[in-house]
């Protein structure tokens, strides 16, 4: 642990601490005191972590999200009662270059993430729970084994030579085999919880949203039911980004988002082009106004996610006609 700070001072003066997270350590940035601290990535470190941060008047932490290694950093700084918002990296990378800081280190990251979070003020997140955090390994694991298996059919597809053949086979069977188990546990895991068993009956009677769809927005987007639906969009990236500049009007794109939740709607899209009445004719209706398939079909998607979250918030299922 480094620099000095006198107690009075940083008593009574709020301030904003970025923490920049790897696997072995916390670099702690203390704004506008300017401390500078290093903990270890451990239970320990992160003890030793808020035994300091108590010693100032905390308006928010703030750090990226690292995959799992932030994980046990967020939720013991939650439970302590500090306030702590979790980043998109890019977002802070680009705050950091906007700001004049090109170089890329620990030390100006964790600089960088304490400012960020005095002038942008990201919200505060609370962790999620042992049940989401399994969910969401697996979930991650079944679409690295999904995207696994069609590397392995491109491969197939491409070589007649029979040694390597029996060997992709072999590892394509391997790939199908982890798909259905990690499958058959995360619907396991949903079932046993009776939460998200509610929330799996409601989105899977939606015409077109199947189990997977279904999966990817209890999984994805945790934050369902408790959003508008402009909020929504944005979160999936599915909410059309305008392109303005004086007299010049630009045409609106989707961009950004979680786009493991869009590619699961855009399978449920085309289910629901066909099979939801009330799709098929937004659809059918769009495309005789002479909009592109594609712009049809992702505002298909758009309808379909402000759907699932307006039946999740009223606890409903879907019907045909609703009083």
């Amino acid at each position: 642990m480094q620099g000095k700070v006198s107690p009075e001072r940083s008593a009574i003066t709020p301030v904003y601490v970025g923490i920049d997270v790897c696997k072995d350590r916390l670099d702690v940035y203390i704004h506008p005191v300017g401390l500078r601290l290093e903990f270890a990535n451990s239970p320990e470190g992160i003890k030793r972590l808020k035994r300091s941060l108590k010693l100032h008047q905390v308006a928010l932490v703030v750090m990226e999200a690292t995959g799992k290694f932030h994980r046990a950093a967020h939720r013991s700084l939650h439970a302590a009662g500090f306030a702590v918002a979790v980043v998109n990296p890019l977002r802070s990378r680009l705050f950091a270059e906007a700001a004049g800081a090109l170089a890329k280190t620990d030390r100006v990251d964790c600089r960088m993430l304490a400012i960020l979070g005095e002038s942008l003020e990201p919200d505060a997140v609370a962790p999620p729970s042992a049940l989401m955090e399994s969910l969401q390994d697996l979930v991650r694991c079944r679409e690295a084994a999904s995207y696994a298996r069609t590397a392995l059919l491109n491969q197939l597809g491409a070589t007649t030579v029979r040694p390597a053949v029996a060997e992709i086979n072999r590892q394509l069977r391997a790939a199908e085999t982890a798909i259905e188990n990690l499958g058959a546990e995360i619907e396991r895991q949903i079932a046993a919880d009776p939460f998200l068993t509610r929330r799996m009956a409601i989105l899977t009677s939606i015409p077109g949203v199947g189990i997977a769809t279904a999966i990817a927005l209890i999984v994805g987007l945790a934050e369902i039911g408790s959003l508008s639906a402009k909020e929504a969009a944005m979160l999936v990236g599915l909410a059309p980004i305008a392109c303005d500049s004086g007299q010049s009007s630009g045409p609106r794109h989707i961009k950004g988002g979680r786009a493991h939740v869009r590619r699961a709607l855009y399978m449920a899209a085309l289910s629901a082009a066909r099979f939801n009445p009330a799709l098929r004719a937004f659809h059918d209706r769009l495309i005789k106004k002479g909009k592109l398939a594609k712009v049809a079909l992702t505002a298909v998607m758009r309808k379909l996610l402000v759907l699932a979250n307006t039946l999740v918030r009223e606890n409903r299922k879907w019907e045909p006609l609703h009083a």
